[in-house]
Parts: structure tokens; sequence; C-alpha cells
């Protein structure tokens, strides 16, 4: 049984619990600092609480659409190709940063989170790497070229 399908949805499912938790988190940050009223070095709350929502929407939107791709390779049960490839690759660069940020900021179980994330969507582009087709001129089940010797023998030398 292979494990590239269940690997496929289980990412899925984390990015889409962590696009709502990131938009939720974010808007809640908002809140927090448009009931503040105060000023840090001289910014604008109302820019902070503002930017603070956009950032929060601009990356629930991101780790949703990393999480669409995910879905669909789960349906789908083949390898993502192009754009979709690259924001699950940018997804894992995304959650390396963030576990070494939130280390320091935050604790070890966020940076434990953010590991186990990096390391189910780094599993997920390695099992779908995977060759499933022999190299042509190849053999399956012996693993041989096509006249039967395991090594194709060296060039002829030519003399001018």
């Amino acid at each position: 049984m292979s494990v590239r399908r269940p690997v496929a949805w289980v990412v899925a499912v984390v990015l889409f619990a962590e696009a709502v938790g990131v938009a939720a988190l974010n808007w809640f940050l908002a809140i927090v600092v448009d009931r503040q009223d105060m000023s840090l070095a001289g910014l604008d709350p109302d820019m902070m609480s503002l930017s603070s929502k956009i950032g929060g929407v601009v990356f629930g939107l991101y780790f949703a659409l990393c999480a669409l791709v995910a879905l669909l390779v789960a349906l789908r049960d083949r390898a993502p190709a192009g754009l979709g490839r690259i924001l699950l690759i940018s997804a894992a660069v995304v959650h390396g940063l963030l576990g070494a940020f939130t280390w320091g900021l935050v604790g070890p179980g966020a940076f434990i989170f953010m590991i186990v994330v990096l390391g189910l969507i780094v599993l997920l582009l390695m099992t779908y790497d995977a060759r499933e087709q022999p190299a042509a001129g190849q053999r399956a089940e012996d693993g041989k070229g096509d006249d039967g010797s395991p090594v194709s023998p060296p060039p002829a030398p030519t003399t001018p």
C-alpha cells in the first residue's frame, strides 16, 4: 500500500486548518491593536490594524491555495506540476523559516508543529517524485538491459 495519497490528504487538511488559524490569529491581533489605540514608534494604530488584517487574509489565502494543491494531488494521485509544485516548495520553505522564528518567540511546541508540517510537505513532494516507470531499455523484473547483461559493453576503440 502506498502512503502517497494519505500523506496528501493529511497535508491538505493541515494546510486548510493552518490557513484558517493564521487568518483568525491576524484578525484577532488587528482587533487588539485597534482597541488599544496606542502608537508603536509613531505608527498609526489604524494602519497597523488594517495591515494585520490584510496580512492575515493574504497568508490565509496562500495556505488555502497550497492546501488546494495538496487536495488535488490526493484526488488525482498524481505529482504536483508547475505552479502547484512551486507553491508546495515555497510552503515548505515558509514553514522552515517560521519554525526557526517560533522557537525563540513562541516556544518548542510551535516549532515542533512547524517542522512536522514541513516534513509532511517534503514527504508529499518526495513520494510523488519517485520514478514509477523503469528507464528506457530496462526491464522492471530483473533490472538488466535489453541484451540481458547488467552493464552495456564499452564502445569499441577506433583507430585513425
